[in-house]
């Protein structure tokens, strides 16, 4: 249900369940956890993450959230992952992104997304609270008052406002997603390890 293209330098991280939204399971996510951790340790310069069919993720397995996983640790990890990830991180959305999948997106240095992209985080009316490090996150890009907007006031926002709000950094069409992901990397994928990592260090 993940697929992993390790390039030496690039590394895609692929949701492959598309028949259920890319709804992630636990499994799911100690994969993504681990394999961003391995790309780590071995070097990569750039990791993109996708998915497979016309959504990124629907957030939670439904039947795994109702038995403990909304609120499992596992979230964090993964997201926490891929924001010490030392290299250039990238989120090709290749559609809507929801609930506790925002997190990994959030983590992530640059997203795109597709023209039909839809962007919500119903925790308010789910009755969880968000991964802890999300709302941090979400403001950072959007500011509080819209960030308030997504988790307390339920928006369900499109792609070119969450264009307009700082959410996403581009729109891109769907045949082109993947290579303008690649583009945004090339720079990072020519350098040292250290070099990149450092240059990222300077970007609060």
């Amino acid at each position: 249900m993940i697929g992993i293209l390790d390039t030496g330098p690039l590394w895609t991280l692929t949701l492959r369940r598309p028949e259920k939204a890319n709804s992630l399971t636990r499994t799911m996510l100690e994969s993504l956890a681990r394999t961003v951790q391995r790309a780590t340790a071995e070097g990569a310069r750039a990791l993109l993450l996708t998915g497979e069919g016309k959504v990124f993720s629907a957030g939670a397995d439904l039947d795994e959230a109702r038995a403990g996983l909304a609120t499992a640790p596992v979230w964090e990890e993964l997201s926490a992952a891929i924001a010490a990830f030392p290299g250039l991180s990238i989120a090709a959305l290749n559609g809507t992104l929801a609930g506790g999948a925002m997190g990994m997106a959030l983590a992530c240095d640059i997203r795109l997304a597709v023209p039909s992209a839809k962007f919500f985080y119903p925790v308010m009316k789910l009755g969880f609270l968000p991964q802890p490090s999300d709302p941090a996150r979400l403001a950072r890009l959007i500011g509080p008052a819209r960030a308030k907007m997504i988790l307390m006031g339920g928006a369900k926002i499109d792609a070119p406002e969450a264009l307009a709000w700082g959410l996403i950094d581009r729109i891109v069409a769907p045949e082109a997603l993947t290579e303008a992901a690649r583009t945004f990397a090339a720079d990072a994928l020519a350098a040292s390890p250290t070099h990149a990592a450092a240059i990222k260090r300077l970007i609060p």
